[in-house]
């Protein structure tokens, strides 16, 4: 299934990092597309690393017993 690049920018820019890989303008694309995914896992990973941490200091808080509910929020705003 044939991609056609119409944009003279990507296509230079696809055609020199196959230069520098030394591989075809197929597999360069393959190349650069399988180190876009692995950056963007390796992001995601960082991402739920530091949500983990945040909820676990989270969890770590003391509960209060208290309840906050609608009627609590109204008093928030004297209603």
């Amino acid at each position: 299934m044939p991609f056609h690049v119409r944009d003279p920018e990507t296509d230079a820019l696809v055609r020199q990092y196959a230069e520098e890989k030394r591989v075809g303008i197929t597999d360069a694309i393959k190349l650069a597309v399988l180190k876009a995914r692995e950056a963007d896992a390796q992001a995601l990973a960082e991402k739920r690393a530091t949500l983990k941490a945040l909820r676990g200091e989270v969890a770590s808080w003391p509960r209060t017993g208290e309840v906050a509910d609608k009627a609590f929020f109204d008093s928030l705003n004297d209603e």
